[in-house]
């Protein structure tokens, strides 16, 4: 695992972005919002979970409270990129379809569901969302960058990316497919939640070719509330 905490720019490292520039997605900008919300939610629970009541300190932790399930993500200090910037980043270097996002928005849902114990928090935002996205990219894009392509962008090891992408199959219990349906409903859902911020903003909607339709797949109306750059840099 790489130790730096900073992010910066090293010339010639990575490929350059598109010479046709490209606004946002606002699929990003959604994902992020709703994205910053859960992860600060869930870090006030986290720490209201450690703090010792009436003097005492809770039997177990906080990390026999919250469970173990994504203990293979947790970074030892929260990183200092934020959210939004490091969607950004995965979207200006890779070049991965925006679906892709709505996508790993739907695994890190089903971890969530898989694994309610479990929460995601600002120790582990960053390696689910790259791993994530990395995972749905080998599912809906015809073409893709490798592993260690992402890992660089990602601001993680090679070998690090390899084994949090078996991690996450194993955890979802290899469940990436995603519908054409479940996809449509979390468009809608991840709308809603910013139309209930008072933005309106929809989401650029691509057919995903590669998926299926599965009636037994988690759909949005289940969801409940529990739910580097170069080589040099990373996280922690």
């Amino acid at each position: 695992m790489l130790s730096a905490t900073e992010y910066s720019n090293h010339p010639g490292r990575l490929p350059e972005p598109s010479q046709i520039e490209q606004a946002t997605p606002r699929v990003l900008t959604i994902i992020s919002s709703v994205l910053e919300k859960l992860v600060a939610r869930n870090d006030r629970l986290a720490d209201e979970l450690s703090t010792p009541l009436n003097g005492h300190v809770r039997c177990g932790g906080t990390a026999a409270r919250l469970g173990k399930s994504l203990n293979a993500f947790h970074g030892v200090r929260a990183p200092s990129i934020s959210i939004p910037k490091y969607l950004e980043r995965i979207y200006k270097y890779t070049n991965c379809s925006p679906s892709c996002f709505v996508v790993g928005y739907v695994y890190i849902d089903r971890l969530s569901h898989r694994h309610p114990d479990s929460l995601v928090v600002s120790l582990n935002v960053h390696r689910l969302l790259v791993t994530c996205v990395m995972v749905a990219s080998k599912m809906i894009d015809d073409v893709h960058y490798n592993n260690a392509f992402y890992a660089r962008v990602g601001g993680v090891n090679n070998a690090e990316l390899n084994r949090l992408e078996l991690e996450l199959l194993f955890l979802l219990d290899f469940g990436v497919v995603v519908s054409s349906r479940v996809f449509e409903s979390y468009c809608l859902h991840l709308e809603k939640e910013m139309l209930v911020n008072g933005t309106a903003q929809k989401i650029e909607r691509v057919l995903i070719s590669n998926s299926i339709d599965d009636v037994t797949e988690i759909s949005v109306e289940n969801i409940t509330e529990s739910c580097s750059p170069p080589s040099s840099t990373g996280l922690t």
